[in-house]
């Protein structure tokens, strides 16, 4: 007895397979999504113009817990990181601040001492895995906008894998 279901996956898995590039296989899924509807959480994140960069694997996190649980953070920098990818990757945000992600941080137990200086060293690596975007105001304290760069979105999908970085 054949499942319906399990044959479509088989289907799409072969179209997919040949589609080498991620902008072609995103456009094949908007348009899937367009054509079939029905999933209109994956539609708004398909819509995202990061969608090549997001790719399925933000999807399988519906909560900002699963995806820290996932990466296992090791360090007050990765924690910051994952918070970013959070908001710019899972929630499709443009960029965000330091004070959004230590929110989300410490409401989940984990809040960050100083995440200014853990987001300064995210931005002083090499490569850059975070860089900053804008500052409004002019006191030290203003507020600073961050953003994952395409090397900070890979190293956290490292971590759901349970790659090393190589620092």
């Amino acid at each position: 007895m054949s499942d319906p279901e399990l044959d479509a996956m088989q289907e799409i898995h072969k179209a997919f397979e040949k589609l080498k590039d991620e902008d072609a296989r995103g456009r094949v899924l908007r348009w899937t999504v367009g054509r079939y509807g029905g999933v209109s959480k994956a539609q708004e994140k398909l819509r995202s113009p990061l969608a090549p960069e997001i790719g399925l694997i933000a999807g399988q996190f519906s909560d900002f817990a699963s995806l820290f649980t996932a990466t296992n953070p090791a360090t007050e920098a990765e924690q910051a990181l994952v918070a970013g990818y959070w908001y710019q990757v899972c929630q499709t945000s443009p960029d965000f601040d330091s004070q959004t992600i230590n929110t989300e941080l410490k409401q989940h137990g984990h809040g960050v001492g100083n995440i200014t200086r853990a987001l300064d060293t995210l931005i002083s690596q090499e490569p850059r895995l975070v860089i900053q975007v804008r500052k409004a105001g002019t006191s030290k304290q203003a507020r600073k906008r961050y953003k994952l760069t395409t090397e900070g979105i890979s190293r956290v999908k490292q971590m759901m894998t349970g790659a090393t970085g190589g620092d």
